[in-house]
């Protein structure tokens, strides 16, 4: 398998027409999708079978990920470009 026509593949297929899912999925896709391992890289697969709205209720933790295969790559693409949280000591 040509795995650079692959990610592009997933790449196209992030980019789903609702801004608030492009500014989300593209970047991650892009730049964490070939990195990930292939159980991670098949949940994603599987999570842009979903709907946008079901995605985007989703990742903004709007409502719960009904599917637990799915939750891991959720949180993953919610703490994407996010900084570190900083604790005190």
């Amino acid at each position: 398998m040509d795995t650079s026509a692959e990610n592009r593949r997933v790449y196209w297929h992030s980019r789903r027409g609702m801004l608030e899912l492009d500014l989300l999925l593209a970047p991650f896709a892009e730049a964490e999708y070939p990195r990930l391992g292939a159980a991670e890289q098949a949940a994603y697969r599987t999570l842009l079978l979903h709907e946008d709205t079901d995605i985007f209720d989703w990742l903004v933790n709007r409502v719960p990920v009904p599917d637990p295969s799915l939750a891991a790559i959720v949180e993953r693409i919610q703490g994407y470009g996010r900084p570190p949280s900083a604790h005190p000591d």
